[in-house]
């Protein structure tokens, strides 16, 4: 692979995890419980501080994949390294998709039938997630299990 190519796309990565940083400080001051909450209150909530915290194996993960393309971009692709960062991005799904799950779990066990709230469309959103999640774990061990073959 050209340097070039890993150079771009390290710069898309780096790009995804501050588009994705930015909307996460930005989206709990939009958000329609939160908006007459002040600053401190906004960002004490338990589900947005969930959220931050759930967050954490996705910015790993993005790291991770930082990492592998620079393996790539040396002509390393073989290295302890690259496999090494395949197992943590297989972690990473991994442990994303418990925190998904378990977010889930909770909107639908504290749903009230009472109010005019809806968790059909975040369980969805939790569904797809999750199964996107799912996919780069299983992609990930493949090629895990690749290199380990093709480095002895």
């Amino acid at each position: 692979m050209k340097k070039s190519s890993t150079l771009f796309l390290q710069a898309v990565i780096i790009a995804l995890g501050i588009v994705t940083l930015f909307v996460m400080i930005r989206f709990p001051l939009t958000e329609g419980r939160a908006v007459n909450l002040d600053l401190f209150h906004i960002y004490a909530d338990p589900f947005i501080v969930y959220g931050y915290g759930a967050s954490l194996p996705f910015f790993v993960a993005l790291y991770q994949v930082f990492m592998l393309l620079g393996y790539i971009g040396k002509n390393n692709v073989f290295s302890q390294g690259s496999i090494k960062a395949l197992r943590n991005i297989k972690y990473c799904a991994i442990i994303q998709s418990i925190f998904i799950i378990l977010a889930a779990l909770y909107i639908r066990l504290n749903y009230n039938e009472n109010t005019d709230e809806d968790p059909a469309g975040f369980i969805a959103i939790a569904m797809v997630t999750t199964f996107i999640a799912i996919v780069i774990a299983t992609i990930a061990t493949i090629f895990e299990k690749r290199l380990r073959k093709y480095k002895k």
